[in-house]
């Protein structure tokens, strides 16, 4: 289902950003105010270099939809997406069904997910320790306290097993399944990074999942040739300015690792010459 249908930029207002400042001078984003991106399928693609302006579009499409990040900071507060929030404001975006599901997700968020679990499970935990020691009787209020902490630290724990007794690739592909609602906008930022081959293909299996009964749109910003591969997603190539849609097989990606698989010693002695 298409829930997002397209984003553009407008203008800046008196007291917003200027275009010639980070973000509004990368030119994937510059380009935005002449050329919307158009979602026509569940699943689109982000791709380009390093500095193309793949998670500046990403972010910036996070804090205007207003997702929920289920891996570091809010969205509206995290200092790291001020200028996210500063493209958020001028975003112009069409739905064709608004969805308040789903949320905003990067990879590099992820890896100190499972240490801020563990921290909020200890501090809920001497909480309760502190409850349980302080003298007077045992109130209603009391047991009704003791109740919301034990739930609370009991999900917590049920969350820090899965993150800490798990490989990074099966917790994080498990993070996204359990907080995963129907119908949701998902927005994703370089998912493959802690996952194996073999990981990113379950990843293409909740992909379908996720789409076909679930219903979701996915916008997902990558590197990887496995990922893209999704059968009828949207690619755009945002190197070079506006984006363009590209083929999966017209994509650099994809023909330089096919390349190097069909006869890696031609590209390794390349590197030998340049020492």
């Amino acid at each position: 289902m298409i829930h997002l249908r397209e984003i553009a930029l407008s203008a800046p207002s008196p007291g917003q950003p200027e275009s010639e400042r980070y973000p509004f001078a990368v030119p994937a984003v510059a380009a935005l105010r002449e050329t919307p991106l158009v979602f026509d399928a569940p699943v689109t693609f982000l791709v380009g270099e390093n500095g193309s302006g793949k998670s500046a579009i990403l972010e910036g499409l996070a804090c205007a939809v207003g997702s929920t990040a289920i891996a570091g900071e809010d969205p509206r507060r995290d200092p790291t997406l001020a200028a996210a929030r500063a493209l958020g404001d001028r975003l112009r975006l069409t739905w064709g069904a608004r969805s308040r599901r789903g949320f905003f997700l990067r990879a590099e968020d992820f890896f100190g997910f499972a240490k801020y679990i563990s921290a909020l499970r200890a501090g809920l935990e001497q909480d309760l320790a502190a409850l349980d020691a302080e003298d007077g009787p045992d109130t209603y209020g009391r047991r009704l306290a003791r109740g919301t902490f034990q739930r609370e630290i009991g999900l917590l724990r049920q969350t820090d097993a899965t993150l800490n007794q798990t490989s990074h690739g099966e917790s994080f592909l498990e993070l996204i399944q359990r907080r995963f609602s129907p119908r949701g906008l998902y927005l994703l930022d370089e998912p493959e990074a802690p996952l194996s081959p073999v990981r990113v293909l379950a990843l293409l299996t909740l992909l379908a999942q996720m789409t076909g009964e679930g219903e979701s749109q996915f916008v997902i910003a990558t590197h990887s040739p496995l990922l893209m591969a999704f059968p009828g997603a949207t690619i755009y190539s945002l190197d070079g300015g506006a984006a363009r849609r590209v083929a999966w097989g017209d994509l650099e990606h994809v023909t330089l690792t096919r390349d190097f698989l069909n006869d890696p010693e031609a590209f390794l002695h390349r590197l030998g010459d340049r020492r």
